[in-house]
């Protein structure tokens, strides 16, 4: 015959729902975790396109380097200048952005400088006669 300790099952069962809940738990924490940062990175990527500016220095996902010209906030694009090549790009291809140089303090100084005199230095000249001026002393 066939016997089935019905106490074993009972305990058993009690048993297996304690680590599928620490299991579901665990999941929980990862994906939630997971979710946050990278919800964290789409925020720093939109911070960095909304920081940019004409002006700036950027690379495009495909590789392309060029700088800033215009952007247009309506359709969500912006124009690069390549090397003096417009291209109209959507803002979501922009892979990274480096700030352009700006000039912050036009002043400019101006450096005085005194120069002195050259020496002076004696040169003693000679004159050189003509064969026709020493012949025309000889005759005389």
């Amino acid at each position: 015959m066939f016997f089935v300790d019905t106490d074993r099952i009972s305990e058993v069962k009690k048993m297996g729902s304690l680590p599928m809940l620490v299991m579901f738990i665990a999941l929980l924490a990862m994906w939630f975790f997971m979710s946050r940062s990278q919800k964290k990175q789409q925020q720093e990527r939109q911070n960095l396109l909304d920081s940019m500016k004409p002006g700036d220095s950027v690379v495009t996902i495909g590789g392309l380097h060029g700088v800033v010209s215009e952007i247009d906030n309506d359709k969500r694009t912006v124009v690069l200048d390549c090397e003096g090549i417009f291209l109209e790009y959507d803002r979501a291809a922009i892979k990274t952005v480096k700030p352009g140089t700006v000039v912050t303090n036009d002043a400019t100084t101006t450096v005085e400088t005194t120069e002195e005199p050259a020496d002076t230095v004696e040169v003693k000249t000679e004159t050189t006669e003509t064969l026709e001026e020493t012949e025309e002393k000889k005759e005389k």
